[in-house]
């Protein structure tokens, strides 16, 4: 039901995300349809093979193709990665944590919209991508805004009476990524804010 409800979400759908303390968000997916303010500091770091994790609707792999650079998306809502298709990138629908084409060898990773919240496990994550990247690597993190609380949730997906199940989510603060990093096995070498969003590089 998440991707069901993700995919009607991404044609114009009021989707709502539920906290299991019953607070809700507007999940507004259309958002990620166009360029967002704070795309180049990631896409201008991509110069060799790429992996965009959780790519979407794909404007960031599509974006990458149409620079020359090779990359990847993939994405576990099949509606996303026809859209990503359909726009001129690459996709596939894989989960991060099975099997991933070029294990080792890209040379960066993006996770791109609070994707480092996949799976509710920051440093589980980050593990995973330490070995999708070749050495030398980088992965570039979106996080939260400084002193925004790291931790993680349970959320679903809801619209109306309709509701998917519950998953895990986490946000993890701009503020607390080096010890993340370092239990990894990565150094934070930048950061970055830009149009109100904050990003992390990681080598």
């Amino acid at each position: 039901m998440i991707g069901e409800l993700y995919a009607d979400s991404l044609a114009g759908a009021e989707i709502d995300v539920e906290y299991e303390n019953g607070r809700r968000r507007p999940l507004q997916a259309m958002r990620w349809l166009e360029p967002i303010e704070g795309d180049e500091v990631m896409l201008s770091r991509c110069g060799g093979p790429t992996l965009d994790v959780g790519s979407g609707p794909g404007r960031l792999t599509v974006a990458l193709t149409r620079r020359g650079v090779a990359a990847l998306g993939i994405d576990v809502t099949p509606h996303a990665v026809r859209l990503t298709r359909q726009a001129g990138g690459l996709a596939l629908c894989r989960d991060v944590f099975g099997q991933v084409p070029g294990l080792g060898r890209w040379a960066t990773a993006l996770l791109a919209d609070g994707n480092i919240g996949i799976g509710g496990d920051p440093l589980a994550l980050l593990r995973r991508m330490r070995e999708l990247v070749r050495p030398g690597g980088e992965v570039i993190a979106e996080l939260a805004p400084p002193g925004t609380p790291t931790g993680a949730e349970r959320v679903r997906l809801r619209h109306g009476a309709v509701t998917g199940a519950w998953f895990r989510w986490a946000d993890v603060s701009v503020s607390d990524i080096s010890s993340l990093a370092r239990e990894s096995g990565f150094t934070v070498t930048d950061r970055h804010e830009a149009g109100g969003r904050w990003f992390a590089c990681l080598g």
